[in-house]
């Protein structure tokens, strides 16, 4: 278990290292998963410092009947994330995956801010 968290903290570490200092002042939608829950966070880098702009997750009020983040909650945290931006007028972001495989629900989450009106 170790192993494969220091793998997937590594392919994250390497990924943000490429994106800082290619896109300075570029948005970027991170995702991060635990068993539990799913987030996005729209993020942006200047001047040294990351600021959060906007986030959206399975914590929020509507999820709260549910009990387990599965697909179909990470399709809704990836329409919410993506409605959000529409109305701060972001539309181009980088996708971070923070290490995770495009797999499941980063996939489904990545699918649904697209259809949304996000592009990557």
């Amino acid at each position: 278990m170790i192993n494969k968290k220091n793998n997937r903290l590594r392919r994250c570490r390497k990924f943000r290292y490429n994106i800082k200092y290619k896109y300075m002042n570029k948005y970027r939608l991170v995702v991060y998963k635990t068993s539990k829950h799913i987030y996005a966070q729209i993020i942006i880098f200047r001047d040294n410092k990351s600021f959060v702009i906007l986030t959206s997750s399975t914590l929020e009020k509507y999820f709260k009947n549910l009990k387990i983040c599965n697909i179909s909650s990470a399709k809704i945290v990836g329409k919410n994330i993506a409605n959000k931006c529409l109305k701060k007028n972001i539309y181009n972001v980088i996708f971070d995956k923070s290490g995770f495989k495009y797999h499941g629900r980063i996939k489904a989450l990545a699918d649904s801010a697209r259809k949304y009106g996000l592009l990557f």
